[in-house]
């Protein structure tokens, strides 16, 4: 049995101007130890897809329809009080600004403490080994003495790591990452990703990886999920994701990308821009932006199975 299992998630903003689907049937599995990275623009629904998986959406978001198996458990009927015990134990979060999930007023080490304390019957002894050994686990130098330092002490990367570190405390079966590493250097970025890959190997926690650039999962994730328009356009391994793409929209994630072939020239990009949920274009979403869109691409594309790949698309790049 899978860890995670979403079955035809439905997501929707009630606003008065209309209901705004920010996801629309979107499914996936996830195994333990496993790493899924999902892609996709601004708008796609990545985020909303993680603030789902994890009952933390703001009104007037809700979740309409769809399934999520956690553990042979379905998260969208479980009370407030389960996913109190939940969250923070076995699903926890990192969030892509650390200073919005750090309390600037408190040192680390009691955050991390507290973390512990919510979940688990430990003494003090045990909850101060515990924030040590997260903090070590994600590269933290000298920790005994960043567990006396506040937030603001820290650099970037530093409260990227305390943030890592928080999610991991209490061994989680599931680790949801939103862009946890955009604001930081790449040196900082690729040292955090080596690090998350090494904890899902070795634990068997299982990682959501949320990302709009392509290149910062290529090495890290297992399978990929590219999204667009709240919809999964293209699901499989990564390596044939990325050699050998599908959808035209993935396609054109990857010539978007800096390499040594297009050094010195202007960079591709997919022309247009996200069509707003509210209007969205009559059957496939990509249409208006598809340079292989024909008279069938007004009806809504299902999902189609080849080379044990899935994606939604009546035209992919492997045939004419």
């Amino acid at each position: 049995m899978a860890l995670l299992e979403v079955s035809e998630l439905v997501t929707e903003f009630h606003t008065r101007a209309g209901v705004a689907r920010a996801l629309d049937k979107v499914s996936f599995t996830l195994e333990r130890g496993r790493v899924l990275g999902i892609v996709g623009e601004s708008g796609s629904g990545k985020s909303v897809t993680a603030f789902s998986l994890i009952n933390l959406l703001e009104h007037p978001g809700r979740v309409a329809s769809g399934k999520i198996m956690f553990q042979g458990e379905d998260l969208c009927q479980v009370s407030q009080k389960r996913w109190s015990q939940l969250r923070g134990d076995r699903i926890a979060m990192v969030f892509q600004d650390p200073m919005m999930s750090l309390n600037p007023v408190i040192r680390v080490g009691e955050q991390l403490a507290e973390t512990v304390q919510i979940h688990k019957k430990v003494s003090r002894a045990e909850r101060q080994e515990l924030v040590i050994n997260a903090l070590k686990r994600v590269g933290i130098p000298a920790p005994r003495e960043r567990m006396r330092a506040y937030p603001h002490e820290l650099s970037g990367g530093m409260r990227q790591r305390i943030s890592i570190a928080n999610a991991l405390i209490n061994n989680p079966d599931l680790i949801i990452a939103d862009e946890p590493t955009t604001a930081l250097d790449v040196t900082i970025q690729a040292q955090i990703l080596y690090e998350m890959k090494e904890l899902a190997r070795d634990s068997g926690t299982a990682l959501i990886w949320i990302t709009h650039d392509i290149s910062v999962v290529k090495d890290l994730a297992d399978e990929l999920c590219v999204m667009y328009a709240g919809r999964v356009i293209e699901r499989g391994p990564v390596d044939q994701i990325i050699g050998q793409p599908l959808h035209p929209y993935t396609r054109g994630l990857i010539d978007s990308l800096p390499h040594a072939e297009n050094h010195g020239k202007r960079l591709y990009s997919i022309p247009g821009g996200a069509p707003p949920l509210l209007s969205l274009p009559e059957g496939c979403t990509f249409r208006p932006r598809c340079t292989r869109a024909t008279e069938r691409c007004t009806q809504v594309p299902p999902v189609f199975m080849l080379d044990g790949r899935e994606h939604r698309c009546f035209h992919p790049l492997n045939q004419s």
